[in-house]
């Protein structure tokens, strides 16, 4: 048989199985630092970090080239409690939300995948770093969210709430729980062998809706969150506005409950085991020899 060149090798396990568990966090209207709300890191709230878990497969179009399909299920978190922004805490709003995501993502390699182990030998001078494959990624997601709040002990799911008054006006339609994502990031992968690996992946990504938190526009006169509302309408309007009425002016109908100007955020960093395989080929049959 001939001898399986360095170029070729790579091909021979184009297929890797990807095993994940790490962090999640949002960038929204709820919680944050102790300042007026922003759609950049500084506003991240750390406390707020919950769980992801991933599963999925990557292929190799070129030695330099992967695309990865995955999924991924985590949790979000926001609290205005948290925050010593005056505006932010008197609100008082808080939610939590799983995620369910499927995603794909190209994965250019920057620094390239070492073939092999020859790197690591013994009495070989090299240098080790380059054994880290580190490629930036941008993709498409499909994700189901579900904000819900406490009231009483209780979770309620939000959306069916109308907690501001959507589908009440032409302008402000009742948003959907599955959404689309833009995930865009950087990863990492370090081989232990030709089969072998381990990666961290920080991934941001970017969303169309501003309801994540169900939270996003104005306060609405609560006779219009009873009209919207399939559900219990106390339990609506007391999640619409949970302040404590020492300011009800701040939390008036069209007074800001959100920004609409900014769509959230969320964020995954992820540890992953990966196993490389070789496709599976079929047997040819042998004809009989006569």
């Amino acid at each position: 048989m001939p001898e399986v060149t360095e170029a070729q090798r790579w091909k021979r396990m184009r297929y890797e199985l990807t095993y994940g568990l790490g962090a999640s966090n949002f960038l929204g209207e709820l919680g944050g630092a102790d300042q007026l709300g922003t759609n950049q890191f500084k506003d991240l709230e750390f406390s707020m970090t919950r769980y992801v878990v991933s599963g999925g497969m990557r292929y190799k179009l070129l030695k330099w080239l992967s695309i990865k399909g995955s999924v991924q299920i985590g949790m979000l978190r926001g609290d205005d409690a948290l925050t010593q922004e005056v505006s932010r805490n008197y609100r008082n709003l808080s939610f939590r939300s799983p995620i369910y995501e499927i995603a794909i993502q190209i994965e250019p390699s920057v620094i390239k995948e070492q073939a092999g182990a020859r790197y690591r030998l013994r009495g070989v001078k090299g240098r080790k770093w380059m054994a880290i494959n580190t490629y930036p990624f941008i993709g498409i997601a499909g994700f189901y969210m579900n904000p819900k709040a406490e009231y009483e002990g209780v979770w309620y799911a939000l959306q069916p709430l109308t907690t501001e008054g959507q589908g009440q006006f032409p302008t402000r339609k009742k948003y959907s729980r599955f959404q689309l994502a833009i995930p865009v990031g950087i990863g990492f992968k370090y081989g232990f062998n030709r089969r072998w690996s381990i990666s961290l992946e920080y991934g941001l990504r970017k969303t169309f809706t501003d309801y994540i938190d169900d939270v996003s526009t104005t306060y609405v006169n609560a006779d219009f969150i009873s009209a919207g509302a399939s559900g219990d309408e106390e339990v609506a309007i007391a999640l619409a506005d949970k302040s404590d009425g020492s300011y009800p002016n701040k939390t008036a109908p069209g007074q800001q409950r959100g920004d609409p100007h900014d769509n959230d955020a969320y964020m995954f960093a992820i540890f992953s085991l990966n196993y490389k395989f070789r496709k599976l080929r079929k047997r040819r049959r042998s004809r009989p020899k006569f």
